[in-house]
């Protein structure tokens, strides 16, 4: 049921990042920042965190669940460090994704030959 409640949730954050793209005259580029930043709305308002309960790695896998990570990291740190603790937070909750998009991305690079578009 886990990878049921997976799909359902990751598909209709999907689908509605379709439509904006589809009704709107939005960019895909300003779809993205919007998703970051509704993830992390939400998970500062404790909105989010019963939609990662329910929906697991479908809702923190969108880019939504990178602003979910980017603020409870926020909330932990300012809990820990005080007011240093916002600008500390997010980076460093989020720093194992980001490193790990930096290696693999790396990797395929090294395996693969990039070629331009003509």
């Amino acid at each position: 049921m886990e990878y049921v409640s997976a799909f359902v949730v990751g598909g209709i954050l999907c689908a509605i990042g379709q439509i904006l793209i589809d009704l709107t005259k939005l960019t895909p580029a300003r779809i993205l920042v919007l998703y970051v930043v509704a993830g992390t709305i939400l998970s500062c308002l404790g909105l989010y965190k019963p939609l990662v309960d329910l929906g697991g790695a479908g809702a923190t896998v969108p880019l939504t669940g990178f602003g979910h990570t980017l603020g409870t990291g926020v909330i932990e740190a300012v809990n820990e460090h005080g007011l240093i603790g916002a600008f500390t937070g997010g980076v460093t909750a989020a720093a194992g994704g980001i490193a790990g998009a930096i290696f693999f991305g790396f990797l395929i690079a090294l395996i693969f030959s990039p070629k331009a578009k003509k």
